[in-house]
């Protein structure tokens, strides 16, 4: 599985004009899986994302998780994180689990890391608009 963590002074997804899903201030989480992932993988991923310290401290060093400040969280899919883009100028998305088990796993995760924090999401497979104000700016790249 597969995430990018924005730090985030607030995050929203739109689905035609309508708002489904915000955050702030917290992370904004694109989320991919991949083919042969597991629910243990899932499991994973959402424990290191709430632990993962990169949200400053009162000294100004990234030394706190979203947990630790009270955070939320915005849960998007994203199955272009699964791009290979080793040949020619089109991206492939082969390695993509199937939309079934993409969005089963999808789910799994947001309900994972509710319990760390308040978590919204966007709408599996849907057109989606995301806006956010990048905190740092801080991204990450996770895979488990």
């Amino acid at each position: 599985m597969r995430a990018v963590l924005q730090r985030v002074s607030e995050a929203q997804v739109k689905v035609d004009g309508a708002l489904i899903g915000q955050c702030g201030p917290g992370l904004l989480l694109l989320v991919c899986a991949m083919q042969g992932d597991t629910e243990a993988q899932v499991e994973k991923l959402a424990q290191k994302v709430a632990k993962c310290r990169i949200f400053q401290d009162e000294h100004g060093k990234m030394n706190q998780s979203v947990v630790d400040i009270g955070g939320s969280a915005l849960v998007v899919s994203q199955f272009t994180l699964a791009a290979d883009t080793r040949s020619g100028n089109r991206p492939g998305f082969s390695a993509a689990a199937a939309p079934e088990d993409g969005k089963r796993l999808y789910e799994l995760f947001a309900h994972k890391l509710a319990a760390f924090v308040p978590v919204q999401t966007g709408e599996f497979g849907a057109d989606m608009k995301v806006a956010l104000i990048n905190d740092g700016p801080v991204t990450i790249w996770m895979e488990v």
